[in-house]
């Protein structure tokens, strides 16, 4: 920029503060928006070379990778595999965030329990949540991933450690389909962790692991767990149709 004398301005003195305002205001102007203008060009220029110079060929078929963006950072305890994890989200709008996340083609699961509704004017069996204030996600946990995830209306966090995301064993999961998609009734149950570990090797329930509490010699109940949300669910059967397993590692 030419200083104000050779550009045609003539400075007044200082009883002449009344004209001169406008051209000082004008002049700021344009050296602040050529200084911002500098600064922005070089800041655009440069990430759009990291960007060119970054390429992660596991995450070309993500369906949810935001390509564009940078680098793509992956937890540290799953990496770039596809995995379970659980979403933390406002309690009674588990299923509003599931649908909200189906449509943004996340993989996603919301166990339900039949219930009976608590209206005192009518009764009616009611689908609910069997953990209030939680849904399962499948997915590649990448920081983009994380981020679509969190910017649906009613997700909080996704649960993790100081490590990162923490990811669910795929058989817990296997587990509450299985129940859930048997005839016989579920109910919850206080969490547990340590027992007698068996696996069911026939009938409806088959392929479930969990800790046997027997009732008597022929009946129990299968207790199995999400440990990451320390929640239980417990359901009957057989002592006959389970065989004894190592705990899961």
């Amino acid at each position: 920029f030419l200083p104000m004398s050779q550009a045609g301005f003539e400075v007044r003195s200082a009883g002449s503060s009344q004209g001169l305002a406008p051209v000082l205001l004008w002049y700021r102007g344009m050296v602040i928006s050529h200084i911002l203008g500098t600064i922005f060009q070089d800041y655009f220029l440069e990430r759009k070379s990291m960007e060119q110079s970054y390429r992660n060929p596991i995450m070309d078929h993500c369906p949810h990778r935001v390509s564009g963006r940078g680098p793509v950072i992956f937890p540290k305890l799953t990496g770039a595999e596809l995995s379970w994890f659980a979403l933390y989200v406002q309690v009674n709008h588990e299923k509003e965030v599931v649908k909200r996340l189906q449509q943004k083609s996340f993989d996603c699961y919301l166990p339900l329990m039949e219930s009976w509704s608590r209206r005192q004017d009518r009764r009616k069996k009611v689908q609910l949540p069997l953990f209030p204030g939680y849904v399962f996600v499948h997915t590649i946990l990448d920081n983009y991933t994380n981020v679509n995830i969190l910017k649906t209306p009613g997700s909080v966090c996704v649960l993790r450690n100081s490590e990162g995301a923490l990811p669910i064993p795929e058989y817990q999961i296997d587990n509450l389909k299985t129940m859930l998609g048997s005839p016989f009734p579920l109910a919850s149950h206080s969490y547990l962790k340590e027992g007698d570990w068996v696996r069911v090797v026939r009938g409806a329930l088959e392929g479930c692991v969990g800790i046997l509490l027997r009732q008597n010699p022929r009946r129990g109940r299968l207790v199995v767990s999400v440990d990451i949300i320390q929640r239980s669910v417990s359901i009957e059967l057989n002592v006959e149709d389970v065989e004894p397993v190592g705990a899961p590692a």
